[in-house]
Parts: C-alpha cells; sequence; structure tokens
C-alpha cells in the first residue's frame, strides 16, 4: 500500500517533484500546497487529483509523509509544525538563510526523532558513488584537493525567472542554490571544511552575487578551492573536480563524471536523457528506506547544516 505525501511549495522544485512522484508508485501525492494560485494551475496538470486545501498546514495534517520546497523561512515553520505531528520529513536545500535559525530547526529535528532528509541530489547518484569507492580503494590515490566551478551568462537562469527571490541577496543567488550541492558533494568526499577567506561580489545592497572566490581546508590541510560568476556569452558551468596523486575526477552538470590519469579525460558516468528524473527516483528510493528504517545516502540535517555554515560565512565575506 502506498503511504500518501504532500508536496509543499509548488514552484520549480515542487513541479520537478511532483513528476517525479507521479511515476513513482510507492508514494501517493494526495495533498499540495503553495499560496501562488499561478502555481496552484500548473500543478494542478501535473497531479489533478490532490487536492489543495487552505492552508499548508492542512495539507500536512491529512498525509503520512512531508516535503517541502517553499523557501526557507516558511519551510522551517512547516518543518516543526510536521516534525511535532511525528511525520517523516524531506526538505529542499539550502536548510536555510539564517544560520542560527537553522541550528534551532536541527536541534527540533533531532529531539522529534523521526526520519528527515534534505534533498541534495548527488546524495544517490553514482558520480559521488564512484569516487568514493575511488578513494576508499585506493584507486584514485591520495587526495590532492578539490575545485569547485561554476558560471552562468545570467543568473537567476532563464528557466529560473519565474522564481523571482533567486536574484536578491536575501535568500537567492548561485551560491546558494547550486554551489551548496557541490559543498555537499566535497564534504562526502574529505570530510568536514573551514572557511580560509572568501571574496564576493554583489552589484548593489539589494540583488545577489555575481562573483566569488574562496578557499576552505579540512582537517588533513586539504585544499576546497571555489570560482564563481555571472555575465558573458557562454554555457553553464557547473563542475567539481577531485584531484587524486593517481587519478582525478570531473564531475559536469551535477552527475557526469570523466575521469583522468593525466592524459585527458574519458567519460565513466554518462546519466542520459533522463538524468533529472532519474535523479529524483533514487532520491524517492532513499527515502523509501529511510523511513522503513534502513540504510540510505540521503543528506542529513547535520550535513546539511555544515553545508549552511559555510554557503553563508562566504556570502558574509
Amino acid at each position: 500500500m502506498s503511504k500518501t505525501i504532500a508536496v509543499i511549495g509548488l514552484g520549480i522544485m515542487g513541479q520537478r517533484m511532483l513528476h517525479a512522484l507521479s511515476t513513482y508508485p510507492a508514494f501517493e501525492v494526495t495533498h499540495m500546497w503553495d499560496p501562488s494560485e499561478a502555481a496552484q494551475h500548473v500543478a494542478r496538470d501535473i497531479a489533478p487529483h490532490a487536492n489543495i486545501p487552505a492552508t499548508a498546514e492542512a495539507a500536512i495534517d491529512a498525509v503520512d509523509l512531508i516535503y517541502l520546497a517553499c523557501p526557507p523561512a516558511p519551510r522551517h515553520v512547516y518543518a516543526k509544525y510536521a516534525a511535532d505531528l511525528g511525520k517523516p520529513l524531506f526538505l529542499e536545500k539550502p536548510l536555510g538563510t539564517d544560520v542560527a535559525a537553522s541550528r534551532e530547526l536541527v536541534h527540533h529535528l533531532e529531539a522529534a526523532q523521526l526520519p528527515t532528509a534534505v534533498n541534495f541530489v548527488q546524495a544517490t547518484g553514482a558520480a559521488l558513488a564512484h569516487v568514493q569507492s575511488a578513494a576508499i580503494s585506493g584507486e584514485m590515490g591520495e587526495l590532492a584537493g578539490i575545485d569547485i566551478f561554476v558560471s552562468y551568462a545570467q543568473w537567476p537562469r532563464a528557466w529560473q525567472v519565474k522564481a523571482d527571490w533567486l536574484r536578491f541577496r536575501a535568500e537567492g543567488g548561485m551560491t546558494r542554490e547550486v554551489i551548496s550541492h557541490f559543498m555537499f558533494f566535497a564534504e562526502r568526499v574529505m570530510g568536514r571544511v573551514q572557511l580560509d577567506w572568501a571574496h564576493v561580489d554583489y552589484p548593489d545592497d539589494e540583488l545577489c552575487e555575481t562573483n566569488l572566490a574562496a578557499r576552505l581546508t579540512n582537517e588533513k590541510g586539504t585544499k576546497l578551492n571555489i570560482f564563481a560568476s555571472v555575465g558573458g556569452a557562454q554555457p553553464d558551468r557547473q563542475e567539481i573536480f577531485i584531484k587524486g596523486e593517481k587519478q582525478s575526477f570531473s564531475v559536469r552538470q551535477f552527475s557526469e563524471l570523466w575521469v583522468t590519469d593525466g592524459e585527458g579525460f574519458t567519460q565513466i558516468v554518462d546519466p542520459g536523457a533522463n538524468a533529472r528524473l532519474d535523479g529524483l527516483h533514487a532520491q524517492l528510493d532513499h527515502f523509501a528506506r529511510m523511513i522503513e528504517g534502513k540504510d540510505h545516502l540521503l543528506a542529513t540535517p547535520q550535513e546539511a547544516l555544515s553545508v549552511q555554515e559555510k554557503i553563508e560565512a562566504m556570502l558574509a565575506s
């Protein structure tokens, strides 16, 4: 028997999850909610049989499981509400923008002792699994460092423009939305890191960052370098480069994996045309494992908090 799930927040990520859930029989979307009538209209086309009640709380009350894709501030409110009802949670990233509030949320979720995860989609992907395996086996040799490269012609990107909050400094920007994914990946490979320095450029007091450079270091002294920029005619570049003494790995566009021994790159993971949907289905597989009490690879709230602490420290530099 499938479990019922509510999708709270029907913007881009909420719609993508609705599509994924529509072909995932273990969970049934019976309720969804968003304050925007326009978002509700789009969501009805994806999940026509789901109910849209007057409030998010009413949707949460009615189901077994909760997926929260709303912006960070209301996400904290609804997460605590669901946790107090004992309902398993799947949260979108970033965990938040206010570090103190996120720490309090994590403590609240720990006290509730219920299954909770954060949607860093690379957590269950083949690229991370392969890199971790190569590191453990010694195939890649000693880790020499990790570099993150992110650049865009514009931000928000064309497909994101309806999510207007992404262009503002308060909650948006490429560092929170994209670099956070690669920060999570990096900490899974090299352990927790600490910020050494960061430089960030803002066009004014309201809009989000346009350039960022930073260096972080793990407890062994291994460096994580980050380079990000917006502007100029270019395709999107989203890459994390894991440098080993014997082999190095390039993860491009989140799920492509390339390897080099110093003589050019060879692709070893091609996610195919359905990469986004397959990635979300893998996340849902592990969400199902989590709520059954089985081992899973999803990002924990504690890992998401660690990522947020570094992201917000860089943005405040």
